[in-house]
């Protein structure tokens, strides 16, 4: 058994439980997943089982596409409403136009600093892995390319974007750091993936109504 599976991972469970649940439900060891969603995420987990788990690094190679919701004025720990508040801040001011602009300054070659809260290792240890026991520490900005960042609604303080992106970018960043830009700081509350590569939320499959017939050879795909 080999392949592709395309699943439409629910909130409020992590990517490795997914590949936990397709594992037993196939009785089969070698599965992975091609790209991390947050707990709080939803959307397109690219999940490769048997041979097809040694073609990890390309998959993961993909551009990426959300659909995501943020809230102005709010900023957490984790740079989501799931983490501790950190501050409130005033946001009427704040007008479309004005979210619009700042849009344009995080679209194109951009640097990120990666969220304390992430899988990214430093020394060894995952960041996340720091964060849970209080410890910050000093991260090195990264390359990252955003091909599109639009507004699609506004209704303060909840602002409504699509983002499409290269491999490395973090979301929930992008929200915090357009919040620090507005001067009112920002949180996200809900995460979409719509899009890793080639595959896309309408060709998914919901994790209880997966099974063998779900699964794509990878060379066609």
């Amino acid at each position: 058994m080999e392949g592709v599976i395309v699943i439409n991972k629910p909130s409020g469970i992590t990517s490795h439980d997914v590949v936990a649940r397709i594992r037993k439900k196939f009785s089969i060891k070698k599965v992975g997943h091609a790209g991390t969603l947050d707990p709080l995420a939803t959307g397109v987990l690219v999940v490769l089982v048997g041979k097809a788990t040694k073609l990890s690094n390309q998959f993961v190679g993909f551009d990426k596409s959300y659909r995501s919701t943020m809230i102005l004025g709010t900023t957490t720990d984790s740079a989501d409403i799931e983490g501790e508040i950190l501050k409130h801040a005033t946001y009427d001011h704040i007008r479309e136009s004005d979210i619009e602009e700042t849009f344009k300054k995080f679209t194109g070659n951009i640097e990120q600093v990666p969220p304390m809260y992430s899988a990214v290792k430093v020394g060894g240890k995952k960041l996340y892995e720091l964060a849970r026991k209080g410890i910050v520490i000093e991260r090195q900005a990264r390359s990252i390319v955003v091909n599109r960042l639009e507004l699609e609604s506004v209704e303060l303080p909840e602002v409504k974007f699509f983002l499409d992106c290269s491999k490395g970018t973090y979301v929930r960043q992008i929200a915090e750091d357009i919040g620090r830009e507005l001067g009112c700081g920002a949180c996200i509350t809900q995460i979409q993936r719509t899009k890793v590569g080639p595959f896309s939320i309408e060709q998914s499959v919901h994790l209880e109504d997966v099974d063998e017939s779900h699964l794509r050879n990878w060379k066609s795909s």
